[in-house]
């Protein structure tokens, strides 16, 4: 990561500067084969097979995929609480290069259906090439934002998403959106980033904090009553961690690097940063 990267600022308030500071990020990802900043699979981060893990990701699902699915991305690992059945249609919101996409395609099996949506072309035809090389074809990759999901209406029983909706600007929009297409009952689980106190504006207006899920995150309570709005209840936290201090076990030099170049104490940041895994249902 280059000291330009970590100083450049945003204006979190311009939804649409930000969509494309996080579309040009994340095809920068897509191309390099890591989210690090060395080369894939092993990088300052170390491989992205010990970042999986320590999300939570099984080995056995980990070595079941193709090279160059598993960036090394996300905050948790949802799929393993989703409990899908064969048959079952899911979607995952910010598929990237496919890893839970093709391990939920596994769990669904052929009758079943997955569809990823990302928004980035460059991760899109890598996730496509990623399905072709594991030779499923019962999953597929649309090209689509999050807050207008390209899926019909009441045609999914199940959501997931890791580390993504804190992406995006208009988080009611997506919320709203789960709840329109899954079925009446249709569950989510989602991990993702959240707030327990505000963040210092020079983090806040950070690219790479925005783009490593940091700036983007709401406060918790906010978060949740936009969850609840929409229509989606029941909702059942399943893991709940320091975010920072996860990823500091994983990307040490990454977030070093981030703290020197917004200037501020990592103490500053303590225990407000969380990645949590949570469970909703579609009322």
């Amino acid at each position: 990561m280059s000291e330009t990267e970590t100083t450049t600022k945003i204006d979190p308030t311009d939804a649409e500067s930000v969509v494309e500071k996080v579309r040009e990020r994340y095809a920068t990802f897509a191309v390099a084969g890591t989210s690090c900043c060395g080369p894939a699979p092993a990088s300052c981060c170390g491989s992205t097979q010990t970042v999986a893990q320590s999300l939570g990701y099984a080995s056995i699902d980990l070595d079941l995929l193709p090279e160059g699915a598993n960036l090394g991305l996300g905050c948790g690992a949802p799929l393993q609480h989703l409990e899908l059945a064969a048959g079952e249609t899911v979607v995952d919101l910010g598929s990237g290069a496919g890893i839970d996409a093709l391990i939920a395609a596994r769990a669904v099996g052929p009758q079943g259906r997955v569809i990823g949506v990302d928004m980035t072309p460059e991760m899109l035809a890598a996730a496509r090439a990623n399905a072709a090389k594991a030779g499923v074809d019962h999953v597929e990759f649309r090209e689509g934002r999050l807050e207008r999901l390209p899926v019909d209406d009441a045609t999914v029983d199940a959501v997931t998403s890791n580390c993504v909706i804190n992406l995006v600007p208009d988080k009611r929009a997506v919320f709203a959106e789960i709840a329109r297409i899954l079925r009446p009952g249709g569950r989510l689980v989602v991990s993702d980033i959240v707030l327990d106190g505000e963040l210092p504006a020079i983090v806040r207006e950070n690219v790479m904090a925005y783009v490593g899920c940091v700036a983007g995150a709401e406060l918790r309570q906010d978060y949740f009553e936009n969850l609840a709005e929409a229509g989606l209840g029941d909702v059942e936290i399943l893991k709940d961690v320091d975010f920072l201090a996860m990823t500091e076990k994983a990307s040490p030099a990454e977030i070093i690097s981030l703290f020197e170049a917004v200037k501020i104490d990592r103490a500053e940041l303590a225990g407000i940063v969380r990645s949590v895994t949570y469970r909703a249902t579609k009322r």
